[in-house]
């Protein structure tokens, strides 16, 4: 069976076409996926998946690009809804120096949301890995551009002792083994299917067999030429269907030079201890 660690089933751009996908999810074998919230506003549509799907599992948390605008209350829901759901994980979480770039805070990707200096957003990633870490949790990690700053925050920081997803790995080669030591897990992602991504490729070749996990992170990052596609879309507009999920496990086998069962089953092993 095939497991997406990390997507946003709930995000408009899906939500409309959830029977077609269920159903092609069904085609490729789905085991499991690991349904990311990123801000108060719309962990309630994260629970009504996992209630709707039973290979849903809910995961929690205040995103990077939201931490300008999480509520004042935001610790208080966060608890609320861990502890509501007790199998549920934390995440989306995470860094992001991208988005603090000049002129960044007016690309239509962020919505107009203004983004928090990476100051407050290690603050906030903090306190989140550390009820994390005081609850045993899982914690999927968003990093671009802040592989300095996060290294800072999980050296400080207590951490779940069954570990945290750094998810769709954009680090070096280099830094996966000082990743490993402080307990990750890598997920590759369809759009590391590209081959022009070079280091990222390269960085999963060295990633150990026991932390590897594969995810989609639909609907975003669609691999270059998708097998599954969503309703009135075209070429240069794809919104990632979460079936492709197949393909990047498929690229993923060819480019560690594994057989694609044998991947499949690593896979698995590891999803099943560190989310299940």
């Amino acid at each position: 069976m095939l497991y997406d660690a990390h997507n946003h089933l709930q995000f408009e751009e899906l939500t409309p076409h959830l029977e077609t996908i269920a159903h092609d999810l069904a085609a490729i074998n789905l085991g499991g996926a690991v349904v990311n919230g990123t801000h108060p506003n719309d962990w309630d549509d994260v629970v009504a998946l996992a209630e709707r799907f039973s290979w849903v599992t809910p995961s929690f948390g205040i995103h990077p690009w939201d931490v300008a605008v999480r509520p004042d209350d935001w610790q208080l829901r966060f608890i609320h809804y861990l502890e509501a759901h007790p199998h549920a994980h934390v995440g989306e979480i995470g860094l992001d120096r991208w988005i603090l770039e000049p002129g960044r805070d007016n690309d239509p990707m962020l919505d107009g949301v203004p983004p928090a200096p990476i100051e407050e957003q290690m603050k906030v990633c903090a306190w989140q890995l550390r009820w994390a870490a005081d609850h045993n949790r899982a914690a999927t990690i968003h990093c671009v551009r802040a592989w300095g700053p996060l290294l800072e925050v999980l050296r400080s920081t207590p951490l779940p002792e069954r570990g945290f997803l750094l998810h769709a790995y954009g680090g070096s080669p280099e830094q996966v083994a000082e990743f490993t030591k402080l307990g990750a897990y890598f997920s590759y992602n369809t759009s590391l299917i590209d081959p022009r991504k070079t280091r990222q490729r390269r960085a999963f070749q060295v990633v150990p067999t026991d932390r590897l996990l594969v995810e989609t992170d639909a609907p975003a990052f669609p691999p270059p030429d998708p097998i599954y596609t969503l309703p009135n879309q075209k070429p240069g507009t794809w919104q990632n269907h979460p079936a492709n999920l197949a393909m990047a496990y498929a690229d993923l086998a060819r480019l560690r030079g594994e057989e694609p069962t044998s991947l499949e089953a690593n896979v698995a092993e590891n999803f099943k201890r560190l989310i299940a």
